[in-house]
């Protein structure tokens, strides 16, 4: 594999962690700047809000712009998000500084795909996007628990300049290393692209994305006061749990990749039928400490599991050049159902039955979207609509 391949790594690498690592300093965070708990989860949907709406919006604007400058130009965004939250004086400033950084996330992972399939010969490009995407696997499995550590330990502020100081690193080498567009990329036509989207079937497929991922997000938002309060353990085994959340990530992404190859319809239902069982015991395994920790990484593998399947469906229901803004669109739907879970987490906690029973409450997520599944399957099974009638209907 080529270097500059690596050098969209490393930018992958830096970007996860800057999504996933909050959530193991919203104790500390909430602490500081003096808001509660739910406040502070409330800068997970800030900035999942910001990449459903930068990852649709800033494809469409750059899909004419030479491909190097557009990561470029994300890269030195990212940097100044950071250390942006890095400086942030107040509860305000870390949230505009949070969206800021975020702008840049679907667009990065958008563009950065088409880069690496183009950086290899035709019969590597699906090898070439995963080694991409490991960088998004290294920052949940490494990064996360590591900036957690380090937040705790030296203030959760030094953990911003880290990732600033990786978000500088995948600059440079994103510079020195990405080759230059061999030709000017042609100007998309955006509104042939949304008639393709704007489909029942996609439509469905991107309800069901924001739904199932809104049931992962209720509960690893409020992972840190669910294993400190509910499960009693020190705040310093937080970051070793978090490793465990990311070896169930790795195992579901892998197993949810096989199943979507070997029957897409089966493993959608299988896999958010799982999340949802996860989901309902978590609520009586945060009693026992070891319960607590075998189901945090059961909450990675079912969670991640269902990555594959959904992205699939999305793409496979866009019609021609839509698949790229789909892809986009199912980005965007992920971090949606991010955002809408971290608070309805913690709408649970402030005024429902309380922290203990989010992981309960967050399991009605999937059973929604397994509903909203089935509703799709069975419209795409459907005759086609003359062309005369209304794409959406």
């Amino acid at each position: 594999m080529p270097l500059a391949l690596y050098a969209l790594t490393a930018g992958a690498f830096g970007i996860g962690v800057t999504e996933f690592v909050i959530m193991g300093l919203l104790l500390e965070i909430s602490r500081e700047l003096n808001v509660s708990i739910a406040a502070a989860g409330l800068l997970i949907s800030g900035y999942a809000l910001g990449v459903t709406v930068g990852a649709p919006v800033l494809t469409a604007l750059s899909a004419h712009w030479p491909r190097k400058r557009v990561l470029v130009g994300l890269m030195a965004i990212f940097v100044i998000g950071n250390a942006a939250c890095a400086l942030a004086p107040t509860y305000g400033w870390l949230m505009a500084a949070r969206v800021l950084t975020a702008l840049t996330h679907g667009t990065f992972f958008g563009v950065g795909a088409v880069v690496a399939t183009g950086l290899v010969t035709d019969d590597r490009r699906a090898s070439a996007v995963a080694v991409m995407f490991t960088g998004l696997t290294v920052a949940t499995v490494l990064g996360v628990p590591f900036g957690t550590w380090l937040g705790q330990t030296h203030g959760w502020r030094a953990t911003f300049w880290a990732v600033t100081l990786v978000g500088i690193a995948a600059l440079a080498v994103l510079a020195a290393l990405v080759p230059q567009d061999r030709a000017q990329p042609e100007a998309a036509d955006w509104r042939a692209d949304l008639r393709a989207i704007v489909r029942r079937p996609v439509l469905l497929g991107l309800l069901t994305t924001v739904l199932g991922y809104a049931g992962v997000f209720a509960v690893f938002t409020y992972i840190a006061p669910l294993l400190t309060e509910i499960g009693g353990f020190d705040a310093s085994a937080v970051s070793p749990v978090l490793l465990v959340f990311g070896g169930g990530l790795v195992v579901g992404n892998l197993l949810g990749g096989r199943l979507a190859d070997s029957n897409l319809v089966r493993a959608i239902f299988g896999t958010l039928a799982a999340l949802a069982l996860a989901l309902a015991v978590m609520t009586f395994a945060f009693h026992s400490q070891v319960a607590a920790v075998i189901f945090t990484g059961l909450l990675g593998a079912a969670g991640f599991a269902t990555v594959a399947p959904l992205q699939m469906w999305v793409l496979s229901k866009a019609e021609g050049a839509g698949q790229s803004l789909a892809s986009s669109f199912n980005i965007g739907a992920f971090n949606l159902g991010n955002a809408i879970g971290a608070w309805a987490g913690g709408m649970v906690i402030d005024h429902g039955p309380g922290l203990a029973l989010v992981p309960m409450a967050a399991a009605l997520f999937p059973l929604l979207a397994i509903a909203t599944a089935l509703t799709a399957v069975r419209a795409s099974r459907r005759p086609m609509a003359s062309p005369s009638s209304n794409p959406v209907l």
